[in-house]
């Protein structure tokens, strides 16, 4: 899997790594044609809502906080997704700050009755960590 974490990473003890790899969350969804457009393919903004939903898994199974989406980055959609097909998200925390967190996303579809497998979609979403007033508050208990 890819990543767009920054290069240096030595702050990442292996407490949080372990933590990191213990988060990872995955969907699998079944693609039907209540989720296709007119090409017969999943709409882009399921993919997106997936996605988000997908990423907000697997933070908050990192910090076990509150969290809010405040941004995804590039979203890179390489494969259409067609009806009657499989979709697999996978949600891995890539970078951590002291309020915010960054997950990559990547979306695989495969054939429901061959081994065919390809990589389709691939996004990141940064989450930030918020108190009961709403407010920023330190993502991860550890002082980075």
């Amino acid at each position: 899997m890819s990543s767009q974490a920054p290069s240096d990473q030595s702050y990442l003890t292996p407490e949080i790594q372990q933590r990191i790899e213990q988060s990872e969350a995955r969907v699998i969804k079944a693609i039907f044609p209540s989720n296709t457009n007119h090409h017969n393919t999943l709409f882009g903004g399921d993919a997106l809502a997936w996605m988000d939903e997908t990423a907000f898994i697997a933070a908050t199974r990192f910090c076990r906080k509150s969290l809010v989406t405040v941004s995804s980055d590039k979203i890179d959609f390489k494969k259409a997704i067609p009806a009657g097909t499989l979709a697999e998200l996978i949600a891995r925390v890539i970078h951590v700050g002291n309020t915010s967190l960054k997950v990559e996303v990547n979306i695989y579809v495969e054939d429901m009755y061959t081994e065919h497998r390809e990589h389709a979609i691939r996004g990141v979403f940064t989450f930030v960590a918020v108190d009961e007033n709403r407010q920023p508050t330190q993502v991860w208990p550890v002082k980075l």
